[in-house]
């Protein structure tokens, strides 16, 4: 049943791009970029940069759409077939040169982007999500892999060696094969990094021995510049630009933003809302976090999603805060004292010391803020650019980074 419904898919995508909208990607260069974290910052840096360079460009993700000038919000990171070459025939339209895209496992699995013609893949990173969906970790990879492997002769496909799974990604595939990471030999990637200063001023680092500076934080982000430059390089950009480009880029809505209040307490909003992603923000904090402050934050886990996380996540949000408060996050049709509970199991006695139960989540970021003296850093995870909170079905707006100014005023 399940076979028949892919098969079904795959045949709408290709009606979709050949009847009603006239192969709408044979007259773009689309760029896709597939993993678990960084695929929201790494194409929405590239459309930016194209969009510096003077290029008329598209995205598509998690955020927006956008289609030149024209944002819209975006309902699913990588749409269905029909609403995809819909968007991609009015890139045309709009005389776009270059698409942005992220890729995401649920839409490789159902062959929403079938079809479509793709002049570059990019892959970020696997770590744990979707199990609820994929069953296994390597039905997960499968998906991701599907991406590599649909990729004509002529495209690029980059990955990150770094990565366990990274050089996978280009095993048995047909386009060219191109590799970045910071851990390697020089000799061993074809895009080598090296991090020289990381602080709360940003990042200074070195692509391929050519000084980089960015108002970007945290070693996840030298990961996802990377990316970009290399990508960049790839599809043939003036790089001295792209160098000039990337010195003055801001970071995606709820990716890392943060601002400092009055108070001189540092706030942070992170969309961060999978094991790996969450523990990478906790280290980025670290590294650049004053000795004596104190790191409070504000993060749940989603109802109706994979529970096998709750615990993990739990786990690494009271190893790394001085204060944890667990609370609730699209609770969706679940009980979010239940999650809640999932998130404490396993928790040492001293971690239980550090941690607090609050399952309204404005009531959560009030508490955070009062806790919060100069100095310390307040970090609400989770949520990101999200303007709602989903709860038995009903959407209500709720958006972390108003609450925060909000309970900071």
């Amino acid at each position: 049943m399940l076979k028949n419904l892919k098969i079904k898919r795959r045949f709408i995508a290709f009606l979709a791009k050949m009847h009603f909208f006239g192969h709408p990607s044979k007259r773009l260069k689309i760029v896709g970029v597939t993993g678990t974290n960084g695929k929201t910052t790494t194409a929405t840096l590239l459309y930016r940069i194209a969009k510096g360079l003077g290029y008329k460009a598209g995205l598509i993700g998690t955020v927006e759409n956008i289609i030149g000038e024209k944002v819209r919000p975006a309902t699913h990171t990588t749409p269905d077939p029909i609403a995809l070459n819909k968007l991609l025939k009015e890139m045309v339209i709009a005389k776009c040169e270059y698409v942005f895209m992220e890729v995401s496992s649920h839409a490789l699995d159902q062959n929403r982007v079938a079809g479509v013609n793709f002049v570059g893949g990019i892959f970020t990173n696997l770590t744990h999500d979707h199990l609820d969906y994929h069953r296994s970790f390597e039905n997960y990879f499968g998906a991701k892999k599907k991406f590599f492997n649909m990729l004509p002769r002529r495209a690029f496909s980059l990955t990150n060696a770094d990565d366990a799974y990274g050089l996978r990604m280009l095993e048995g595939i047909k386009a060219h094969q191109f590799s970045y990471g910071f851990e390697q030999d020089f000799e061993k990637v074809y895009f080598h990094g090296e991090i020289n200063k990381m602080d709360f001023n940003g990042l200074e680092l070195s692509f391929n021995k050519i000084p980089i500076k960015s108002k970007l934080l945290g070693k996840f982000n030298a990961y996802n510049l990377l990316a970009v430059w290399s990508a960049s390089s790839l599809l043939g950009f003036d790089m001295h630009q792209v160098k000039h480009i990337l010195a003055n880029i801001q970071p995606p809505r709820g990716r890392f933003e943060h601002f400092t209040s009055q108070s001189g307490v540092l706030v942070i909003v992170d969309y961060a809302h999978t094991p790996d992603a969450l523990e990478k923000i906790f280290l980025a904090v670290h590294e650049v976090k004053l000795k004596e402050g104190k790191l409070i934050s504000v993060f749940g886990c989603g109802g109706d999603r994979d529970p096998l996380k709750r615990t993990i996540m739990g786990k690494i949000g009271a190893t790394h805060s001085d204060i944890a408060i667990f609370t609730s996050d699209n609770s969706r049709s679940e009980d979010p004292e239940k999650i809640i509970g999932e998130m404490k199991t396993g928790l040492t006695p001293e971690m239980l010391k550090k941690v607090k139960s609050i399952s309204d989540r404005r009531e959560a970021i009030k508490e955070a803020v009062r806790l919060a003296h100069k100095g310390d850093i307040i970090l609400c995870a989770g949520k990101g650019h999200e303007d709602y909170q989903e709860i038995k079905g009903v959407k209500y707006h709720f958006d972390d980074m108003e609450e925060l100014k909000k309970a900071l005023n």
